[in-house]
């Protein structure tokens, strides 16, 4: 036994585990931790205790937009064939206030409000609502809210800062995709939904289902089920800051996973939809916009990582 230990210790220090042969993506994790990460398999790592908790999603093709049986509300999602070359990471949860908590700690970051309370009978900017106080309750675990594009923006740059790794906001089609999970209908799970499986405003139906729960608040970012690829409430909860400059329709976009940086960048696009939102919002392909310096209670954001 005792020269079994010996002989591995040996072999490790003549074949490092970095050299070793990786069915997956390498991943640098931390200050000096490499692990081989399978693209969509779950296995989660984090670069710091505060950091967010991380997934490597895979590359791949996949068609962005509703397709022409699906149900909407309004103007129908234009289709675009987009295909992402690398692996990615990207953040199992949207950042949780707990995790907003400490970057603001550590950097002496200002967000004070306003924020728009839409939890009350009539929506308005308060100057006594923040993230730290939404107007609803919420603890650590649940998503960080009334958050504008550059306060996400600064979190992300203090996060790569902080950790020396290449963290981001998602990009519009990183966005869908991470949502999709692989599948083509309009909810990861299928083509009905119910507030059993994501948070919005349930007196609202879709496709003549029941009514369901109307919560007017967060949850914490661990409820319901994981979508295929370890992601929890890419539908539903909080809206996401993405890095696209707003434009009415996909076409146009690059189509490889980059951001679209030309159009409207006084407002950026924003996707996933919220607690007070309708069911058809929650979908795959919904897309929207919000001003980059509003502050929303029903407003967040999920990180990204690019890979070495």
């Amino acid at each position: 036994m005792w020269l079994a230990a010996v002989c591995f210790a040996k072999f490790l220090l003549v074949h490092p585990v970095e050299a070793q042969p990786c069915d997956g993506v390498k991943v640098k994790i931390g200050a000096n931790e490499h692990r081989c990460v399978k693209p969509g398999g779950g296995e989660s790592f984090k670069d710091c205790p505060d950091c967010p908790e991380m997934l490597v999603v895979p590359a791949g093709s996949f068609m962005m937009g509703a397709s022409a049986n699906e149900e909407v509300l309004g103007q129908r999602e234009d289709q675009v064939l987009v295909n992402i070359a690398m692996p990615f990471a990207v953040g199992r949860f949207a950042v949780t206030r707990g995790e907003f908590a400490a970057f603001v700690a550590a950097a002496g970051y200002n967000t004070d409000g306003p924020c728009y309370d839409l939890s009350s009978s009539e929506p308005k900017p308060r100057a006594d609502r923040d993230w730290r106080s939404p107007g609803f309750s919420q603890n650590d675990r649940h998503p960080v809210v009334c958050v504008n594009w550059n306060d996400a923006k600064t979190y992300v740059a203090w996060l790569a800062s902080s950790t020396g790794k290449r963290y981001r906001l998602l990009t519009e089609t990183e966005r869908e995709n991470i949502t999709r999970g692989g599948t083509i209908t309009p909810f990861w799970w299928g083509d009905t939904i119910s507030t059993d499986q994501a948070n919005y405003d349930g007196s609202i139906s879709y496709r003549g289902g029941a009514p369901g729960e109307r919560r007017k608040s967060t949850v914490p970012v661990e409820s319901f089920l994981a979508n295929p690829w370890g992601l929890y409430n890419v539908h539903g909860n909080a809206w996401d800051w993405t890095e696209d400059c707003w434009n009415s329709a996909n076409a146009g976009n690059p189509g490889d996973g980059s951001p679209r940086l030309t159009g409207d960048c006084s407002v950026r696009v924003i996707r996933g939809a919220g607690w007070n939102n309708a069911p058809h919002t929650l979908r795959s392909a919904r897309r929207d916009k919000e001003a980059i310096n509003a502050r929303v209670s029903r407003m967040s954001f999920r990180v990204a990582r690019t890979l070495e």
